[in-house]
């Protein structure tokens, strides 16, 4: 219940207690991009929200978005954007949500993949994994490249696996975690588009020809609804034939539940993570959260996340943390849009 609708997780502070996790992507590239040339991409409802929290970033540098339609579209707007600076400019595209635990390495690979995406491929960063993670999609890698060391050639995506084939891919080292983090020249991307989404194309190539702020806003309002929704994944990234991957090992996390907010979390010696006032009688590897001024008492229980804001508590398992989209559905179903 701490992310909504009208506050999502990229505002909050998750792993990093002092910052939120918008925040800290931002601050994670400071020398390797400039504040001036650092797109956000976000929801009209959040670009408020956006501006108040990196106020280093000049006010036009968040585009707010009309509809949600994915990734694909916002990524062709955004390198619309960066060709009428930089024609040949190299873009990253950077996700807002996962926690890097080594900076300095993940720096070192966002070097190396924009150097690879400055000879003219697309190119994406592997996590190496640590686990039989079925909740995330893979990349299989294939022989190392002329680009020089560290850059291999993608054989194929692959989606969420079953737990039997995601350790199978394990056991293969060639498999790696699909990261979501994309590099490339501006021009060779949307040349990319221009091959698999041309609707997406053309909306990208008549937003560079406004001849005004006021225009392209406008062009925006009329058009975006209308766009083909589909993430740059499936749309551009599984089709071309020249992509590239960057492997690694930077401490990535996908903060995508509460489980995972547990393992980052420091915890007490019965593996028990706490940000609230709270008691704890026997209890063992729970995570407790909640507001200032509430106390909370856990007897005797194990594995619980309890998450405790102004208007909702929850309360699971932490091994059923993926299922909270169960309650987002039931709220919906009841119309309950004030929880949502």
């Amino acid at each position: 219940p701490l992310s909504r609708r009208a506050w999502p997780k990229q505002f909050l502070s998750l792993a990093e207690q002092n910052e939120s996790l918008l925040q800290a992507t931002v601050r994670r590239i400071q020398g390797l991009v400039p504040s001036e040339r650092i797109l956000v991409v976000t929801s009209d409802r959040h670009s408020g929200a956006t501006r108040q929290q990196l106020p280093e970033l000049p006010p036009e540098n968040v585009l707010a978005e009309p509809a949600a339609r994915n990734t694909a579209p916002c990524v062709a707007w955004a390198a619309a954007h960066v060709s009428a600076r930089a024609p040949q400019g190299v873009m990253m595209v950077l996700p807002a949500d996962p926690h890097i635990g080594d900076e300095a390495a993940y720096r070192a690979l966002l070097t190396r993949a924009c150097n690879a995406a400055a000879e003219g491929g697309l190119v994406t960063i592997g996590v190496t994994p640590t686990r039989p993670e079925t909740g995330y999609g893979y990349i299989e890698s294939a022989q190392e490249t002329s680009l020089g060391s560290g850059v291999f050639k993608v054989q194929r995506f692959v989606e969420k696996p079953d737990l039997t084939r995601a350790q199978e891919f394990i056991r293969d080292k060639r498999f790696l975690w699909n990261s979501g983090m994309f590099f490339f020249r501006v021009d060779r991307v949307l040349a990319e588009y221009e091959k698999q989404l041309p609707d997406l194309f053309a909306f990208a190539s008549a937003y560079r020809d406004q001849t005004s702020a006021h225009a392209a806003e406008s062009f925006v309002s009329a058009r975006y609804a209308g766009l083909t929704s589909i993430s740059i994944d499936h749309g551009i990234m599984e089709h071309a034939q020249d992509v590239r991957v960057v492997p690694g090992s930077f401490g990535w996390y996908d903060i995508g539940s509460w489980t995972t907010a547990w393992e980052l979390a420091a915890k007490d010696d019965h593996g028990n993570a706490v940000i609230a006032e709270a008691s704890l009688v026997d209890a063992k590897n729970c995570y407790v959260r909640a507001n200032p001024g509430k106390l909370v008492a856990l007897i005797g229980v194990e594995d619980l996340v309890v998450v405790d804001t102004e208007d909702a508590l929850l309360i699971m398992p932490r091994e059923r943390a993926q299922d909270v989209r169960s309650v987002v559905d039931d709220l919906s179903k009841r119309d309950a849009k004030k929880y949502l």
